[in-house]
């Protein structure tokens, strides 16, 4: 990464960031800074003998990883919305019970958050508990939001991830859940109407959020302001989440970089020079960055999951049909439907199943989050490649010896043997998955074209023709999605070719539903390699079908962070379990948490 001097700028940024620029000197005083609260609480100073001064004069890549990860000290416990008790590690949580963004305070690498018992009954989440710090009046709700306010100005000029903000309805929209405190309803009920009360979010900007852009990065949306709220952000808002601003993604959420022409690239909080991923990109950097505690993704094919690997959170695709994608553009039409899935994205494991549970709504119904989970009971699958497809770049040797580690810790702790199978299909992913996206539904209907979407209900547009402009500068569209809109035609031009492809997709669906039945978790790699330089993903373009190919065959997937690899970048695993058996990958989540660190603050490991 080129070094940075003391005064140089990493640029514009937007949304918050726009203008502003981000300086050494404005990292470090969001590092050494001690919130209000914080300070009150004597957690200033434990912050600053512990992480003491990062820049000296420079801004190396360690450097401006740690300076995107330090956060002001506050006590903020709405944050602690997502977080349970650390009785284990009382020093690294403020007297609320609760992490504000401090949360990246973070446990030293490989003493992870402590995860539910192995044999939990997963009803009480961490949203549960932490909102009862809210409840006991131990912090106030406006302080934690000013906190996360505060971190985000400081660090999204590094990062570029929160495209629009709404500092002051968040705000304001925090004094009234004082006021409500204050007038001293039943805890319980409050509990049950509000189980997520003060807890700041983040949400994906192509997901409508009112009053908030809704482009989805494509140019012709530039003046699009929602109107309403998508199904899922109202379901959250009125759990009592606090909305703070929307997040970057791929260009109409067809891409693994987060950049488009409308809010520019959006940078790793571990390397400023690594990719975010996509098309949730914006969501998984703000996180990692520790400026949200939830955040509200989607994923066609891997667009959860991908950015969760490469920032190092936890991400879930829930099973298909859970959670309505209703309130999103693009929406999936006719066959897509079936493969488009909302959820959601945490630093922490125990924040999945609540968030999930407000997010499902009425449909949670259709999974088992109240069954108790035997680890040890669990039919454990192991899987370390796709099997060699040329489309795809071999695994990376640190992803392969993470899932190896997992493998033995899985053996030697719960005493399981953990099947290695191979499985000849999924050699083939990313070519099912391209059939079955383009391929008609029960009724007929054809898959909408990218090309029509890229006109956004105007003109279709001529992917050789924007090419050319892109070649001069011309162009308002990215090279990823005009490449999309060049090869999309090519999947219909051997249709006996596609035919066997969604045969062949369907075979392998049922091959997985037999091996993983009522009990089974599959381990497989989230991604051939670790986070990618920028721009790279264009030279390997079919690298996503590590992840696509579980969309196409709609099972439940959580992608859970295994620590930092050699290059200080992020490593990970997928959970797959059967349809519906959502609590399977859940509960593995949350105990390799606990074994292998989970999330790890930037610049620290």
């Amino acid at each position: 990464m080129r070094p940075l001097g003391r005064r140089h700028r990493t640029g514009t940024g937007t949304g918050t960031g726009r203008g502003r620029g981000g300086t050494v000197a404005t990292a470090t005083r969001a590092m050494r800074r001690p919130d209000v609260t914080s300070a009150r609480r004597g957690a200033g100073r434990r912050a600053q003998s512990r992480h003491g001064a990062v820049a000296r004069g420079a801004l190396s890549r360690a450097a401006a990883a740690a300076a995107v990860a330090r956060l002001p000290r506050a006590a903020g416990a709405a944050a602690a919305a997502a977080r349970r008790p650390r009785a284990r590690r009382p020093a690294r949580r403020p007297a609320a019970a609760a992490r504000a963004p401090a949360a990246a305070r973070a446990a030293p690498r490989g003493a992870a958050p402590r995860a539910a018992g192995t044999t939990r009954a997963p009803g009480r989440g961490n949203g549960d508990r932490g909102c009862a710090a809210l409840r006991a009046r131990q912090v106030a709700c406006i302080e934690v939001v000013e906190a996360y306010v505060e971190r985000i100005k400081e660090v999204n000029p590094l990062i570029n991830a929160v495209v629009k903000d709404r500092f002051e309805e968040a705000l304001q929209e925090a004094r009234q859940v004082d006021k409500l405190l204050s007038e001293g309803p039943a805890d319980d009920c409050l509990e049950e109407k509000f189980p997520l009360l003060g807890v700041p979010i983040t949400v994906k900007e192509a997901f409508s959020l009112y009053g908030m852009p809704n482009t989805s990065g494509l140019v012709n949306r530039r003046n699009v302001i929602a109107t309403s709220d998508a199904t899922v952000v109202s379901r959250l808002k009125q759990a009592g989440a606090i909305p703070l601003g929307v997040t970057n993604c791929s260009e109409l959420c067809m891409w693994y970089e987060s950049s488009n022409k409308v809010y520019g690239r959006t940078n790793n909080p571990y390397d400023l020079q690594r990719t975010v991923g996509g098309s949730s990109g914006g969501e998984g950097s703000v996180l990692a960055a520790a400026c949200s505690v939830v955040g509200v993704g989607s994923d066609i094919g891997g667009s959860i999951r991908m950015p969760a690997f490469f920032n190092g959170v936890f991400g879930h695709k829930p099973t298909t049909g859970v959670v309505p994608n209703d309130g999103q553009f693009p929406n999936a039409h006719g066959v897509r439907t079936s493969y488009l899935c909302t959820g959601p994205m945490c630093r922490y494991a125990e924040d999945l199943e609540p968030v999930l549970r407000v997010m499902a709504g009425p449909g949670v119904s259709k999974l088992k989050l109240n069954e108790k989970v035997l680890l040890e009971q669990i039919k454990f699958h192991c899987m370390d490649h796709d099997g060699g497809s040329v489309f795809v770049s071999p695994v990376d040797k640190e992803i392969l010896q993470a899932q190896k580690k997992v493998v033995e810790h899985l053996e030697s702790d719960l005493g399981v043997r953990v099947q290695h199978v191979a499985i000849h299909k999924m050699k083939y992913s990313f070519q099912i998955w391209s059939a079955m996206m383009s391929s008609k539904d029960s009724e007929g209907q054809e898959a909408q074209r990218f090309t029509d979407l890229l006109g956004d209900h105007g003109k279709p547009v001529w992917p050789l023709w924007e090419l050319m402009k892109w070649l001069v500068g011309l162009s308002s569209h990215t090279l990823p999605a005009i490449a999309l809109g060049l090869t999309e035609k090519l999947v219909n031009l051997n249709l006996s070719g596609k035919a066997k492809l969604v045969s062949m997709g369907k075979s392998l669906q049922e091959e997985m539903e037999a091996l993983l039945g009522p009990d089974g978790v599959l381990l497989y790699p989230s991604h051939p390699t670790i986070a990618p330089k920028h721009h790279s993903p264009i030279c390997m373009p079919f690298n996503f079908a590590y992840t696509a190919i579980f969309n196409v065959l709609g099972l439940p997937v959580t992608q859970c962070p295994l620590g930092l690899g050699s290059e200080g970048l992020p490593l990970g695993i997928q959970l797959v379990a059967a349809s519906y058996n959502d609590h399977l990958t859940l509960a593995v989540a949350r105990y390799l948490e606990k074994a292998f660190g989970g999330w790890v603050l930037p610049g620290e490991g």
